[in-house]
């Protein structure tokens, strides 16, 4: 598989900005985050005019072998009964989607349930879903290319006729699970550290949880660039190919939550300067969320103690965005 390059950041734009940024009429520093934000916003896109007008999200959905463990308080046909309420319009993505003016896209990367045609479904299932990987592997190699190379596919065909900016999120019964594996195997950090209650697991199921992803890291032992074949998802690998996408067209990436943030790490497998074009839209509930961005070296923007996914908090970033960008563009210059 060939990835696309990815330029640095535009360092003359990021200059620009940051001594528009010391020249308004407000003390320096005076907007905090705001102002570290339309920098580093300025130097993805290469302009300091840049504003994210037009916006989508892009949810990808697949199920996870390894819910034969029960690893989950709800049965794996959730799966498609919630993307079915993400294009009836009627889940929280929905309407939050609508909300930030954001095109809402859904990636069909492996859901095991049957889903009707519809103008705002791409399918591309790989599998009904991956292989128990507490038991070995959760996909082939062969697999896992496809999964990033399904994210690319997408980042082709949104990109061209248009996009300020895009919004990644998931679905998929399980993938807590695979997230935290990730998680511990690129970070380092323990499985116990890593692992939260997904669903909402009582601790005897927590535990249990933590158990078998122990197992499947030592069943899987996954090197750098395996990661995502052992232990990962397919909607995982579709979401890093997304990111990496955009990367290469300088849009920037405003990542969600848990297994958003763990696709973003195999994307920074792939390629390091992916980090560059990534926005941590919110620090979730999840323990293993501040671990994965602290790794990636992102601040979240937003800490509502939420741990939905779908791309809602990172939806809700996006007006802050926009906030960075306007303040750097439409204040006054100080001429005391």
């Amino acid at each position: 598989m060939n990835l696309p390059s990815i330029p640095p950041p535009d360092r003359e734009a990021q200059n620009t900005a940051r001594l528009r940024q010391h020249t308004r009429v407000k003390p320096v520093g005076a907007l905090g985050d705001l102002e570290d934000l339309s920098i580093r916003l300025a130097g993805m896109t290469g302009r300091i005019d840049w504003l994210p007008l037009r916006r989508a999200v892009v949810v990808c959905a697949a199920d996870h072998g390894v819910t034969a463990q029960g690893v989950s308080t709800v049965p794996s046909a959730i799966t498609a009964y919630m993307v079915r309420q993400f294009l009836n319009g009627t889940a929280a993505v929905s309407v939050l989607a609508r909300q930030m003016n954001a095109h809402l896209l859904v990636v069909d990367a492996g859901v095991a349930g049957e889903l009707e045609d519809h103008p705002q479904l791409i399918r591309a299932r790989i599998a009904p879903g991956t292989a128990d990987f507490s038991l070995g592997p959760a996909m082939t190699a062969a697999q896992a290319d496809r999964a990033v190379q399904l994210g690319l596919d997408v980042a082709d065909r949104i990109i061209p006729p248009g996009l300020d900016l895009l919004a990644v999120g998931e679905m998929g019964i399980g993938n807590t699970t695979a997230a935290s594996a990730i998680i511990a195997a690129i970070t380092g950090h323990t499985p116990n550290q890593v692992t939260g209650r997904g669903t909402g697991l009582d601790d005897v199921r927590l535990n249990h949880k933590i158990h078998v992803i122990e197992q499947a890291l030592q069943v899987n032992a996954p090197a750098n660039d395996q990661t995502l074949a052992k232990v990962g998802g397919f909607e995982i690998g579709a979401m890093a190919g997304l990111m990496l996408g955009a990367a290469s067209r300088r849009i920037p990436v405003v990542l969600d939550g848990l297994i958003c943030t763990a696709a973003a790490l195999i994307a920074h497998q792939m390629e390091p300067a992916v980090q560059n074009y990534l926005i941590a839209g919110h620090l979730s509930a999840e323990p293993g969320h501040r671990i994965a961005l602290d790794y990636l070296g992102l601040r979240p923007i937003l800490q509502l103690n939420m741990r939905l996914g779908e791309g809602t908090g990172a939806l809700l970033a996006m007006p802050i965005l926009e906030a960075a960008m306007r303040t750097l563009q439409e204040m006054a210059e100080l001429t005391p």
